[in-house]
């Protein structure tokens, strides 16, 4: 009799072992997804806020005037960040490059002092790029804006169409995920079902019946989250280590809501399962039992 309750127990922790490394990996792939979501907006405005616009100033301008203009600049909302190129750095760069000083030939420094930005990310797009164009080169030592219309616009429409696969793909990955884990946990309670049923012939209530199997699939989900952001902790660990600027994307705060994400999943995903499928069970009858 010992053997039999010593083999039950063994059975018993190898389903729990199995329905948590199960439920695992199913919240790994979906941390991934999380993480990806999240991470596609911070890519987004990492990539916008790189877009380089040059703003050409006339010949005349001096340098005190160039790094009034920079402050004026540097207070407008959509800037997010600017460098002053004065024109006798262009003179320098150019001779290097050429290996002979253009100034000799023409007698002057040919070249035009110059500020390069960087616009916030709400405003790298055509639409707001035509309303500053317009706006600054009003200013009397402005002569041109130069920028990369069709590269921006590229961008933008792929980050609108890397964003709309993602949601897709997390929305199916949701409902794949609870799929799965509920055929899961269902396995798990379906070699208990004669217990269950057993506690419904002697009086217990269904929520009595109930409790135990919840309060095993909340500790299931949490053991189970727990695992995966240990699992996706190391892979972020890796991926810093081979390239540390991925930390500009995936930030802390991205990081943080992946971990509430997967933990939460992992508990409400199982929780759900367990009470949905103990209650089917709790619905047959003892007949019902045995053709499933």
């Amino acid at each position: 009799m010992g053997n039999n309750k010593n083999k039950t127990r063994g059975r018993q922790g190898l389903q729990v072992f199995t329905l948590c490394i199960s439920t695992s990996m199913v919240l790994i792939l979906l941390g991934m997804v999380v993480l990806t979501v999240c991470t596609a907006k911070n890519l987004s405005a990492y990539v916008k806020e790189n877009l380089k616009v040059t703003m050409l100033l006339g010949q005349d301008i001096t340098d005190s005037e160039a790094k009034q203009l920079c402050d004026n600049l540097s207070a407008k909302r959509y800037i997010y960040a600017l460098e002053y190129i004065s024109k006798e750095q262009v003179l320098e760069e150019q001779t290097k490059e050429l290996g002979v000083d253009p100034s000799e030939f023409a007698e002057t420094n040919p070249f035009v002092s110059s500020v390069e930005f960087q616009l916030n990310a709400d405003y790298a797009n055509t639409d707001s790029l035509k309303w500053i164009s317009e706006e600054l080169t009003k200013l009397p030592d402005v002569t041109e804006i130069r920028y990369p219309e069709d590269l921006i616009d590229s961008v933008n429409k792929t980050v609108r169409k890397i964003s709309l696969v993602l949601l897709v793909l997390a929305a199916l990955l949701l409902v794949v995920s609870f799929v799965l884990i509920n055929n899961t946990v269902k396995l798990g309670i379906y070699a208990r079902r004669f217990n269950i049923h057993t506690m419904k012939l002697v009086g217990a209530s269904w929520s009595f019946i109930r409790r135990p199997f919840v309060r095993q699939a909340i500790g299931l989900g949490l053991l189970a989250g727990i695992i995966a952001i240990a699992v996706l902790a190391f892979g972020m660990y890796m991926l810093y280590q081979y390239q540390p600027d991925v930390m500009e994307v995936i930030t802390w705060e991205v990081l943080a809501i992946t971990c509430a994400a997967v933990l939460l999943f992992g508990i409400i995903i199982t929780t759900l399962c367990s009470w949905w499928s103990v209650n089917n069970f709790l619905k047959m009858k003892a007949g019902e039992l045995y053709k499933i």
